[in-house]
């Protein structure tokens, strides 16, 4: 028995202080971890703000350019039929689109379904202006009925979907 007092006393203070340096141990390296972490994240937002930032940019200038003020100064000349004018801005708002594809991966899910919604609800406001002329009428009276659907809506979709993405830039900031 004397034996046994002998040796727990020799080995209960190791034990204490090997526990004692094990928890400390451990809380240093959770600690060191956290650090590394919240390093990581910082020089993340270094380089993917930035290009966040140049995806919303590029959003914006999308919306802008498909904004049917825009198209139909751009696209519509002198002597095309309504009908060429129609199929020439499909074809632009389609081109732009597979141009920015890639921004999705930048923006939030909800502005980017923003995005396609205002994409596809102008394509319907020209389809529907287009279904109400006659195909070979002069590329004008498409125009006209465009932008008078346009001025009907209030705002346009364009408009709806860039106010969108700068309050989600605000919130970034």
């Amino acid at each position: 028995m004397a034996n046994f007092l002998e040796i727990l006393k020799y080995t209960l203070p190791a034990l204490i202080v090997f526990f004692t340096a094990y928890l400390l141990i451990r809380k240093f390296l959770e600690n060191d971890r956290k650090l590394k972490k919240i390093d990581l994240l910082y020089k993340n937002d270094q380089y993917i703000l930035p290009i966040r930032l140049q995806a919303y940019e590029r959003l914006v200038l999308f919306l802008e350019r498909i904004s049917p003020e825009s198209l139909l100064m751009r696209i519509n000349r002198q002597g095309m039929t309504s009908k060429q004018l129609h199929s020439e801005l499909l074809a632009v708002i389609r081109a732009e689109f597979e141009h920015n594809l890639t921004q999705q991966i930048y923006v939030s899910r909800e502005a980017w379904e923003i995005v396609k919604n205002a994409r596809s609800n102008l394509v319907k406001i020209i389809n529907e202006a287009a279904k109400s002329i006659e195909p070979d009428s002069p590329s004008l009276k498409l125009s006209q009925t465009i932008l008078e659907e346009i001025i009907e809506k209030e705002a346009s979709p364009a408009d709806v979907a860039i106010d969108f993405i700068k309050k989600e830039i605000r919130e970034l900031f």
